[in-house]
């Protein structure tokens, strides 16, 4: 199995670009991307267990991973909820599945955003990590639209060795996340 086109462009482009821009010593300083971790919310769950299973199936057709349920934290009696109830799927990819996932977010899923001008460059948390919010899950090729009874949306997180969110953004700038221009709104 060859090895995914976005590797091989961050080994061969984006490592010397970057070690050039930022004046790295080593390349082993050179920001890389860790782990994609994608989070889905059912909140609506707790009325109806079977959501839980459609969106782990989504999940996991989209990603190509199983995912996995997530359990509520605490028992909160307006919502209720109770501890350990199921109230989401996630999945965390890594290696050749992470860069295959982001080849087709990028090439495939974002450009099927209505009205798309692409994405904001607000999502950093302050240590080169970035999070990603999408509205629909029908983006995605892999989910049939005829079989999709809730539109539902999930977060995806960027993990990256990046110290600062200059560094992540040139990190995912470069394998050519479509960040909306600075200068328009």
């Amino acid at each position: 199995m060859d090895s995914p086109r976005l590797k091989e462009k961050y080994q061969s482009e984006i490592v010397p670009a970057l070690k050039e821009k930022f004046q790295y010593k080593s390349v082993m300083q050179v920001p890389k991307i860790e782990k994609i971790s994608i989070n889905k919310g059912i909140g609506v769950a707790v009325a109806d267990k079977k959501l839980i299973d459609v969106g782990i199936n989504e999940l996991t057709a989209i990603t190509g991973q199983k995912a996995v349920q997530t359990l509520a934290k605490k028992s909160v009696s307006n919502f209720k909820l109770r501890e350990k109830m199921p109230i989401g799927a996630r999945v965390t990819l890594r290696g050749n599945k992470m860069y295959e996932f982001l080849d087709r977010l990028m090439a495939v899923a974002l450009p099927r955003v209505r009205d798309f001008r692409g994405v904001n460059d607000k999502g950093f948390d302050g240590r080169g990590n970035y999070t990603l919010g999408v509205k629909e899950q029908i983006i995605f090729p892999e989910i049939s639209i005829d079989q999709v009874n809730r539109i539902s949306g999930m977060n995806i997180t960027f993990v990256t060795s990046a110290r600062t969110d200059e560094e992540g953004y040139a990190l995912l700038k470069a394998f050519g996340m479509p960040f909306k221009n600075k200068n328009s709104n």
